[in-house]
């Protein structure tokens, strides 16, 4: 089973992840932060990996150091679920549309962290969200997970849009770059041997 419980106490947040890669899309994200939340819940849904999440941050600061954290730890659960990998497909994207915002989400779970990033928001804030941690999630993400990740904006002037698309198109990446592979179901994808 594909499944990881981690648990990441510091003096400004305490993060709790459960995930099952061969769920069903099942969620129950709790962070403290209801745009976040409606974001976690579209990342699950759509990648077809149950996720309960739990977070407490000094949100008294502001949320950056929860969405921040909530990345490291769900990017380390991604990464201990995995294992060796073996029998994934490794590889890749998504172009995904909603109403305005086309986003092109494109991974490898290489084990080489590395996120390029062309998504440009057009308000700082999507009610109370700041839209600039919406990057910090991913590469936090993208780092601890050890997921090659580009995510490019094609088009897209409304910012609850373009940041629902960009969890969604990386949602639906991850979805089939998790998947076992059924022609190769016992092998390492990679000329190494490791990832």
């Amino acid at each position: 089973m594909r499944k990881a419980l981690l648990k990441r106490t510091t003096a400004e947040t305490e993060i709790t992840v459960d995930i099952n890669l061969d769920g069903t899309g099942s969620y129950d994200n709790q962070t403290g932060i209801g745009f976040f939340d409606h974001m976690l819940d579209q990342l699950s849904r759509h990648s077809l990996i149950d996720m309960i999440i739990r977070a407490k941050g000094d949100y008294h600061i502001d949320d950056h150091h929860t969405v921040e954290d909530t990345g490291i730890v769900l990017g380390q659960a991604l990464k201990q679920a995995l294992g060796s990998k073996k029998g994934i497909r490794r590889y890749a994207s998504c172009h995904l549309v909603m109403d305005d915002s086309q986003i092109r989400a494109v991974l490898d779970l290489s084990g080489r962290p590395f996120l390029i990033w062309n998504n440009e928001m057009p308000t700082q804030k999507i009610g109370l969200f700041d839209t600039e941690l919406v990057r910090e999630f991913f590469q936090a993400f993208a780092v601890h997970g050890g997921v090659t990740m580009h995510v490019d904006q094609l088009h897209g002037f409304n910012s609850h849009h373009l940041v629902e698309a960009t969890f969604k198109a990386v949602a639906r990446a991850l979805r089939d770059a998790i998947e076992t592979d059924p022609r190769k179901a016992d092998t390492i994808p990679s000329t190494k041997g490791a990832l």
